[in-house]
């Protein structure tokens, strides 16, 4: 055996949620709706939460945006209970210092041979998959080193000056049952753990974050729902108890796209330099989920004996910040076009 097994800690008491932002930019109106429904899903029934900077990514990461992240859930009301306690990176809660446990878990799952080693490059599957295969995360992987010895992976690689990646071993089917989607079931594919640049995978790093800190709950967006049958996946793997899920409509802007990063949405920093309030913008935020009426100026404690999944809007919401920027306790809930 490379390494140890990962010790799955002991289960919590208490229901156990987590804000789990990724300083790659400003926190907007999209990330701190999902992080108000978090809080209050765990808050509401005496729960905890675990903030950690997901991080892991490094060459994307834009210095200081953590220290900005972190100040907003401070500015509204988002507490917790684990975590960074200021912005300087800790092995508790910042990905980019738990390598060694991702290299753990890695050499887990090959002892167990749940993955396998991946000499393809991006042109090799290019090269192998159709077009109509192809994938968000480019093409799907048609297999090429599934049964090939590790030795000959390893020198394949080398031959090449490359560094192999590590796949899981697929092919389960996963059902589970989403808090918001509904029943879901998912065949598991031979999906990427561990990068050829040496870096563990989001899959890989989200788990083993969830699994040994104790999270019994994630809320986040539904553009991640088809990475749930991965993630459970490597729960039980791993030997962890798997979270259960809630997966919350996007936040769209006025013109019907998604508010994500890359579209550079307002920051909520800047909303407050503007001088929205906190009470305002978290009411704004409570109202398009449909758990208060529009116009309420509140802090997340006051709507802890107001919260339960069954009122939470099943579908898309536009929020846009000119509106709000304007009639600073009058943002409406909205259902998309």
């Amino acid at each position: 055996m490379t390494s140890p097994p990962l010790a799955p800690p002991i289960p919590p008491t208490v229901p156990t949620g987590r804000l789990a932002p990724s300083p790659t930019g400003a926190m907007h109106l999209g990330n701190a709706r999902t992080a108000l429904l978090a809080w209050l899903s765990a808050k509401s029934r005496g729960g905890a939460i675990v903030l950690r900077i997901e991080d892991l990514d490094t060459p994307r990461v834009v210095p200081g945006t953590a220290a900005g992240i972190i100040e907003d859930f401070r500015r509204l009301g988002l507490t917790w209970d684990q975590g960074p306690t200021g912005d300087t990176p800790h092995p508790d809660h910042w990905q980019s210092q738990r390598h060694a446990l991702y290299r753990q878990a890695r050499d887990t799952l090959l002892d167990s041979k749940r993955c396998f080693p991946c000499a393809c490059s991006r042109a090799d599957l290019a090269r192998a998959a159709s077009a109509p295969h192809l994938a968000e995360e480019g093409p799907a992987y048609p297999g090429t080193c599934r049964t090939v010895p590790p030795d000959q992976v390893s020198a394949h690689a080398r031959a090449r000056d490359k560094q192999t990646a590590f796949r899981y071993r697929g092919g389960e089917s996963v059902s589970f049952e989403d808090t918001i989607c509904g029943p879901q079931t998912s065949r598991v594919d031979d999906f990427v753990l561990w990068r050829a640049d040496g870096l563990a995978s989001y899959q890989l790093a989200v788990v083993v974050d969830d699994g040994l800190m104790g999270v019994t709950e994630v809320v986040r967006g539904d553009d991640l729902l088809a990475s749930t049958p991965r993630q459970l996946a490597l729960h039980h793997a791993l030997g962890f108890t798997p979270p259960r899920y809630a997966h919350v409509p996007m936040v769209l802007a006025p013109d019907g796209v998604r508010l994500a990063k890359r579209n550079r949405p307002a920051p909520i920093a800047t909303l407050f330099a503007r001088g929205i309030e906190p009470e305002a913008l978290v009411g704004a935020l409570a109202a398009s989920a449909g758990l208060c009426a529009p116009g309420q100026r509140l802090r997340p404690k006051d709507l802890l004996g107001r919260f339960s999944w069954d009122r939470v809007a099943r579908h898309p919401v536009v929020i846009d910040p000119e509106t709000l920027e304007a009639h600073p306790a009058r943002l409406p809930a909205g259902g998309a076009p």
